[in-house]
């Protein structure tokens, strides 16, 4: 217990830094802190391999004009400041890291580029916001109808953000990454024991019907509570529980403890363990990030302060109901105007903040569609 919290220490005890950081420099801290490491293993890959097509990533590239960005957004000075991605991880075991498939995380990640501060923040999959097109549901609905495109129009338009960046895994990929980094350092708790293993044996079940694993047996039990190693497959397994007090807002709050957790391990790593890493995860990411612009940016891996803000809609601002059989259960936020404002605040330090037209017709759309399900 004390590597862990002299680890989190080490994460929330950050300096100043200079100014006007490039923008090669932000995408390597944003993937790094966001823990998929794709930054820093494509540096690797490119300097010990020579090109991209060897690597087995799934590279798209994406028409930024065809992203939706709120117009009171493009012209913020504020935002100019940050650079800011998303990381989603899909509901797929292996392959379908493009589209018709939910994404099961959505985290947002932004730098400052001033401090190096880098804040983290999962929006809950459930939440019922305009997916972008004018259409309200679940809002991990999506990238199933869009892919990454329309996720990350759906972030912008509901929440005033300018992100035209994103990084996916699914399944296999986080497995593979805990796996290269030698496991990763997880408290287990009486509740997530009764639940860690059942979702151990629905992954490894899946893996064996795509010709992954030789057996669906093949994946250890975990028998105790208390500060321990996970393995891939249980890091993932632990990532998946949700019936636990605390719901889906506690999963995703054990989805970032992975990702942290992941970072300090890779913090320990050498070049080998690393290129390890990169051998094993890279057929299973799927990103906008050109690899070219990190190539030299290994060595910035500890200078870093990590900010976990929590989840969006912020508890203050966030309730459920049950909307019908046509979408079910919802996260519902009660003022977006207020928890976007909030959210700014926190991420970007942004304390005259104003919602955009946009936001603002939002809220009223989701105050009208909700107000028969809940109390406001």
């Amino acid at each position: 217990m004390a590597q862990k919290n002299a680890n989190s220490a080490a994460r929330n005890n950050g300096g100043k830094k200079k100014k006007k950081k490039s923008r090669a420099r932000t995408v390597v801290i944003l993937l790094v802190e966001a823990v998929v490491l794709v930054g820093m293993l494509a540096a690797l890959w490119v300097v010990t391999r020579a090109t991209d097509s060897e690597t087995g990533i799934q590279k798209v590239e994406l028409q930024e004009e065809e992203i939706v960005i709120n117009q009171a957004v493009q012209e913020s000075e504020v935002l100019q400041g940050y650079y800011t991605v998303a990381f989603f991880g899909v509901d797929s075991t292996v392959g379908n890291l493009t589209s018709n498939t939910r994404s099961d995380t959505i985290m947002i990640c932004s730098l400052n580029l001033d401090t190096k501060e880098v804040h983290l923040m999962s929006v809950y999959r459930d939440t019922y916001l305009n997916l972008s097109t004018g259409t309200y549901s679940k809002c991990n609905a999506a990238y199933a109808k869009g892919g990454p495109q329309q996720a990350i129009s759906m972030l912008n338009m509901n929440l005033d953000l300018n992100i035209t960046d994103f990084v996916t895994v699914g399944f296999k990929g986080l497995m593979d990454a805990v796996d290269a980094l030698g496991g990763v350092w997880v408290d287990i708790d009486s509740e997530e024991l009764l639940h860690i293993n059942n979702y151990q044996i629905s992954i490894a079940q899946s893996l064996y019907d795509q010709g992954v694993l030789d057996s669906a047996s093949n994946y250890t039990p975990v028998t105790t509570t208390g500060y321990q190693l996970l393995d891939g497959l249980q890091a993932t397994a632990y990532c998946r529980i949700r019936y636990t007090t605390g719901d889906d807002y506690k999963r995703t709050e054990r989805q970032r403890e992975v990702l942290l957790a992941m970072l300090d391990q890779a913090q320990t790593m050498d070049i080998t363990a690393l290129t390890k890493l990169v051998n094993n995860v890279f057929s299973n990411v799927y990103t906008s990030i050109e690899l070219s612009e990190i190539i030299s940016l290994l060595s910035d891996l500890n200078s870093y302060t990590v900010i976990d803000d929590g989840g969006f809609p912020f508890e203050e601002y966030r309730t459920s109901a049950t909307m019908g059989n046509n979408i079910g259960s919802v996260v519902i936020c009660t003022d977006l105007e207020a928890a976007v404002t909030q959210f700014h605040r926190e991420f970007f330090d942004d304390y005259d903040y104003t919602p955009s037209e946009e936001v603002q017709e939002i809220a009223a759309k989701i105050y009208s569609d909700t107000s028969p399900y809940v109390s406001y």
